[in-house]
């Protein structure tokens, strides 16, 4: 289990634990590539203006600043300075950004996958950090994005999450349109004000959700009750479509977003059943998503979180009349890892990449076990020799306190042998020959069996 950081909200991984992110992260990168998506890293501040153009997120956001000014440098900007520097709080935004700044340059549709850490300033908790890592994916247009995209994107989260040494998780979808639609066609104007009550039904509750919706947006009880019956529909196939039909309200937008998210869902009920359930009440608190959004939810661990999301965006990211329409999907990996450490739902199969500990008999013997870890290593086999010439016994127990599965000796007459630790099966061994099986050579992060 992950020991406690010693400063709150930035968590630091021992050996073993960073293994089992590391597993994650190199799971993630292979599946995005599989699917053609491009890594990009962009730089780790932006603007406050950039930062905050969209939504109302500046309490989160670290504001970054020099101890000491050079002279004749303006002191103390205000938080609120467009120019002053922050770190990103999530990859979206510095993603938009740099679509623009490289149009030139990329090649629409533009797939991209990212991997690094955000800051946000929030109170720490179980799964909420305020240094940690996230996994997006996204594909953006020039203009325009087919629909299609929307489905693609979910399909391949699915398969990434499948992939993970996790408990079985649902993606949680719904559409914009859909709901806007929905809110315009009972009377509702301020689509943005009720979706971002509606953000807070699994927080406060239907009741508390209500009254937000009469005292700050002036809805009457009945406009209300039909906005949480909407956020009450669920289902895993495309029945939500006459569920939705049957509150018999009619609004172009909402046909619309109905006709996407009907898309969707049946792609995936298709592609990846059992992952994916029409979930009218997700909302997404950011204001940047135009159409489908999407929110993940290990079963059994709901009260973590969510630990994927995100949606369509239309108009996060343009330059002058030109628009680049988006769709992505992030991963909390920290949020994944702090779970799956907490709860040893995976565990590395040592603390160490080594596989062989090469040991001495003497100290003179140094060189020689050089020349067999490097020999060792040119094959692919991680090695590493020992400091001194101690007692066998005691090189062996320092060698398994590690995890290290083979101990390799050689005699004063150069003939080699190899130990496996666990089993006590000692063998003559060539160190241009022998190569133990894949499993050993590599560490190995396994899921426990499922309870």
């Amino acid at each position: 289990m992950a020991r406690t950081a010693s400063l709150s909200g930035f968590p630091e991984w021992l050996p073993e634990e960073r293994l089992v992110e590391q597993h994650v992260l190199d799971s993630l990168r292979r599946t995005f590539e599989l699917h053609g998506f491009s890594s990009i890293e962009t730089r780790a501040v932006e603007t406050v203006g950039q930062l905050l153009r969209k939504g109302e997120i500046d309490k989160e956001v670290y504001g970054l600043s020099r101890l000491q000014d050079d002279e004749g440098e303006e002191a103390g900007k205000g938080k609120h300075d467009p120019h002053a520097l922050a770190l990103h709080f999530d990859l979206t935004v510095p993603f938009a950004r740099y679509v623009v700044e490289n149009a030139g340059y990329l090649a629409f549709p533009f797939r991209r996958y990212q991997i690094q850490k955000v800051w946000r300033g929030e109170r720490p908790q179980e799964g909420r950090a305020r240094e940690f890592t996230q996994a997006d994916i996204d594909v953006v247009g020039d203009g325009e994005l087919p629909f299609r995209y929307d489905v693609e994107i979910a399909l391949v989260i699915a398969e990434a999450l499948g992939a993970l040494p996790i408990p079985e998780f649902r993606l949680r979808i719904n559409n914009r349109k859909l709901a806007e639609g929905f809110y315009r066609g009972i009377g509702l104007t301020d689509t943005a004000g009720v979706l971002r009550s509606i953000d807070k039904l699994e927080k406060i509750g239907p009741a508390k959700v209500a009254e937000l919706l009469k005292a700050e947006l002036g809805a009457t009880d009945e406009q209300a009750q039909a906005a949480l019956k909407l956020a009450g529909i669920k289902t895993e196939d495309t029945s939500f479509v006459a569920q939705v039909r049957s509150l018999g309200v009619s609004n172009d937008l909402l046909e619309e977003g109905l006709n996407e998210l009907e898309q969707v869902i049946e792609a995936a009920v298709k592609r990846v059943p059992g992952k994916v359930v029409a979930d009218l009440s997700i909302a997404r608190g950011l204001d940047y998503y135009t159409g489908t959004v999407v929110e993940t939810v290990l079963v059994g661990h709901e009260q973590l979180g969510s630990i994927c999301s995100g949606g369509r965006y239309d108009a996060l990211a343009s330059k002058g009349n030109r628009k680049f329409p988006g769709v992505g999907l992030s991963i909390g990996v920290t949020r994944l890892v702090s779970r799956i450490l907490s709860q040893d739902l995976a565990k590395a199969s040592r603390s160490v990449p080594t596989a062989v500990f090469v040991a001495l008999t003497s100290d003179e013997s140094w060189g020689e076990a050089q020349d067999v870890a490097t020999e060792l290593r040119s094959r692919g086999i991680p090695a590493e020799v020992a400091a001194k010439a101690e007692k066998f016994g005691k090189q062996i127990k320092f060698a398994d306190r590690r995890g290290i599965p083979f101990v390799w000796f050689t005699d004063e007459d150069g003939k080699h042998q190899v130990k496996d630790i666990r089993s006590g099966e000692q063998v003559d061994a060539d160190p241009a020959t022998w190569t133990p099986s894949d499993e050993d050579i590599r560490v190995q992060v396994n899921a426990a069996p499922a309870s």
